[in-house]
């Protein structure tokens, strides 16, 4: 049986942003995060969702090491710009999900999730090992499966009208990138240099396992 398992305390640093541990100070952003309603749109969410469970979820985030919740702040302030998570783990297959989300458009456009994909990929990868990952997207979230396409991933698969949104039916597209693809696309920073870690000092999110924007 594989020992596979994530560093809930790793810190992974980029040009731009740098994916940390969610900490207190990141609480008000991410309740911020959970209502905003294009967030909602893209990520189909339903589920309401009270600011108490939403800071208990948050709180207990680094407590597991078959998920790695991290935040995405930025490199020269530290604010809290979404979060970027690897879940789903199933060390004996060596594969994992992913997903992301950003604030809210105030953040979109800035290069953040871009750089935050290649940044935990990259991680999951050539640090814990793992040999698939995978991720769902919704027909509609055209900004995401580009995104997804230029770091690597492939469309595998749709479920066809699988989310029912203000009265439409819409396709969730299946994607996944192999350890083989990612190899062949480069380290995590879009500068070309390899993604640093580093493990953090003393300082799921409720929508579970939801498709990414």
């Amino acid at each position: 049986m594989s020992g596979l398992a994530f560093d809930p305390q790793v810190v992974l640093t980029g040009g731009t942003v740098r994916l940390r541990p969610i900490h207190e100070g990141d609480l008000d952003a991410a309740w911020e995060m959970l209502c905003d309603d294009e967030g909602r749109r893209l990520t189909g969410t339903h589920t309401e969702f009270t600011r108490e469970a939403a800071d208990r979820w948050y709180r207990s985030r680094g407590q597991d090491r078959d998920r790695l919740d991290l935040a995405i702040a930025t490199l020269d302030a530290d604010r809290f710009v979404g979060e970027a998570v690897l879940n789903d783990l199933d060390p004996d297959n060596r594969s994992c999900s992913f997903r992301i989300s950003l604030l809210g458009p105030s953040v979109f456009g800035r290069g953040y999730g871009t750089e935050a994909t290649r940044l935990i990929l990259d991680h999951a990868f050539a640090t814990v090992g793992v040999h698939r990952v995978g991720l769902e997207v919704y027909d509609f979230n055209v900004r995401a499966r580009h995104v997804y396409e230029k770091v690597g991933f492939r469309h595998e698969g749709t479920l066809r009208e699988a989310l029912s949104w203000e009265g439409r039916f819409h396709d969730v597209l299946v994607m996944g990138l192999l350890a083989s693809e990612w190899r062949g696309t480069g380290p995590g920073d879009p500068a070309g240099r390899p993604a640093r870690a580093a493990t953090a000092g003393p300082g799921d999110r409720p929508a579970g396992s939801r498709p990414v924007r």
